[in-house]
């Protein structure tokens, strides 16, 4: 795929009629895991994270306590206690401080 198409329009007839593959190596990893992660991401995700099998990921947005995306992300469910997030390059700094802050913020709700 090319970087940048000449509109959104040639982008999803190019994808529709061939494949759009897209390189995530430059982006960000993530890992969640423990008994609370998965109400941890059912919390910040817009998406039910309970229903994704093992490995197949979705694309969910990340939102804030008072409404409003942070990002949107990738989530695979790696096992029912462990889940990878792949978040978008220029927002690593960012999305990683706010995930480690509410991941705190959680814990401390459910201990």
């Amino acid at each position: 795929m090319p970087v940048q198409y000449t509109s959104i329009t040639d982008e999803h007839l190019a994808v529709r009629k061939a494949a759009g593959l897209f390189d995530i190596s430059h982006m960000g990893e993530v890992l969640i895991s423990g008994a609370a992660a998965e109400a941890f991401l059912n919390h910040t995700l817009t998406n039910d994270v309970r229903k994704l099998g093992d490995w197949p990921g979705a694309i969910h947005p990340h939102v804030q306590r008072g409404g409003g995306v942070i990002d949107d992300l990738y989530a695979y469910r790696l096992s029912a206690s462990e889940y990878l997030l792949i978040i978008n390059a220029s927002r690593i700094t960012d999305d990683v401080a706010w995930l480690r802050n509410n991941w705190r913020i959680s814990k401390s709700m459910t201990a």
